[in-house]
């Protein structure tokens, strides 16, 4: 025991977070390998469980079974379990633990709270902990008791069955999960306000980030006093949902196997979801494997920038994208430093943007080499299928369930990778920067 706890005393707090979440799979899977997680007389197989596991804990949504069939109440439970600890994150649930407990943090642990939930300041963890359970309740709350009202006087439900759908798909929601408990995931409710509305605000709720609810909370009819990162995540997040509505919009209007037989208003409410849940939420409200692929190269963007740092989202959040186009926007004005909104970003910052940009896009590539080699689906359906996994969002063209062993385990890869890799790769470099005392002799290489 002695030796073990010297093992975690000496680990990074990104690695922590990796040992964390794999363990937490691990876990996920053995009790989904139960013979009470399924509804039929055989257990799940190994990869199935591994999958579901990891796409409910990394809160993706890709599925390789059908989850309202095929998995038992008992088996649900475990899935929604997977969400809300995968939502919230570990290590902020083993800090909230230790804070009860104890009634303090250590260092070391807040030194991993600050991780997890990207505080900007050691002294923030306590009160940044406590804000992400409540913040989490509160809105997945407020989303079930609207879904289950719903479900129960307009849909014909019993209370019980309208309450655990309502919870579910609040929680799933919240989280950036996709999970539902319909095979055809939100398709009914595509024209139902109350069902899409309800759904996409608390997805985006849980996608903006605590850090960015924290300080509306404490500054939200003051802007000018907002940070950066704040202005940043809402600006971007703004202007992705309005370029998704339209774009989706105009790709789709006329397509008959989605908005084409819906009613104007419906077709702009299914437009505004199908640009939410892109953040990774992963629900849908027509079926991708109908859209044209300008849609799906325009979902493959949107997947692939996701949600809001410290959210519930994946991808390689709105920041990181907005920074890079900063990036770029200064370097083609000559301006040397890249500023926004009058404050000057620093270089290491910059640096870090664009390594997890790197290693994201790096991953697509490898991933979706992989799947190709893997199968003969077409290359729009595999690339879409990859951002999918590795952006955890969960959106599918509906060729999940056609792969075999290796290409889940490759789609398994991807969707570990796109919950712990960027993230904890952005934590590990701001931990390891330092200062050097010498510099050495300055060079141009020839660009471009």
């Amino acid at each position: 025991m002695a030796r073990l706890s010297g093992w975690f005393r000496r680990r990074h707090p990104a690695q922590l977070i990796v040992f964390a979440f794999a363990v937490g799979i691990l876990l996920g899977a053995g009790l989904l390998l139960l013979p009470a997680a399924t509804a039929g007389a055989e257990s799940a197989s190994f990869t199935t469980a591994l999958f579901t596991s990891t796409s409910a804990l990394c809160v993706t949504g890709l599925v390789v079974v059908d989850t309202p069939t095929y998995w038992s109440s008992f088996g649900q439970v475990v899935i929604l379990g997977l969400i809300q600890v995968g939502g919230i994150g570990i290590m902020t649930l083993a800090s909230l633990l230790a804070l009860l407990v104890a009634r303090r943090l250590g260092l070391r642990t807040r030194l991993i709270a600050q991780a997890e939930t990207a505080a900007p300041e050691l002294q923030d963890v306590r009160r940044l902990v406590l804000g992400v359970v409540l913040l989490s309740l509160l809105f997945e709350s407020l989303a079930a008791a609207v879904l289950t009202l719903r479900f129960w006087l307009s849909y014909d439900m019993g209370l019980g069955s309208a309450l655990w759908h309502g919870v579910f798909h609040a929680i799933s929601a919240f989280n950036n999960a996709g999970f539902a408990l319909w095979s055809d995931s939100l398709v009914q409710f595509a024209t139902d306000g109350w069902v899409s509305l309800t759904v996409a605000v608390a997805v985006l709720a849980g996608g903006l980030g605590f850090p960015v609810w924290i300080e509306l909370r404490r500054r939200i009819l003051s802007p000018r006093f907002w940070t950066l990162h704040t202005k940043l995540t809402l600006v971007l997040t703004f202007a992705l949902l309005g370029s998704g509505l339209v774009l989706f919009a105009a790709f789709e209007w006329s397509n008959p196997g989605t908005l084409g037989p819906l009613d104007t208003p419906g077709k702009l409410l299914a437009s505004f979801f199908q640009s939410v849940t892109p953040r990774t939420a992963g629900f849908n409200t027509v079926d991708y494997g109908s859209a044209e692929q300008e849609t799906l190269f325009v979902t493959d963007l949107l997947m692939f920038i996701g949600g809001g740092s410290a959210s519930t989202a994946g991808g390689i959040k709105v920041t990181t994208f907005a920074l890079l186009f900063l990036m770029v926007w200064s370097e083609a004005r000559g301006d040397p430093h890249v500023t926004a909104f009058g404050r000057q970003v620093p270089a290491h910052a910059q640096r870090q943007a664009f390594s997890v940009v790197f290693i994201a896009a790096a991953a697509v590539f490898a991933g979706t080499l992989a799947l190709l080699a893997l199968s003969d689906h077409p290359f729009r359906e595999v690339l879409f299928e990859a951002v999918s996994a590795f952006g955890t969002v969960g959106l599918s063209t509906g060729i999940t369930a056609d792969w075999g062993e290796l290409g889940r385990l490759v789609l398994v890869a991807l969707m570990f990778l796109g919950r712990t890799g960027p993230y904890t790769l952005a934590v590990a470099l701001a931990l390891r920067e330092r200062k050097r005392l010498y510099r050495f002799p300055e060079e141009r290489p020839i660009i471009g």
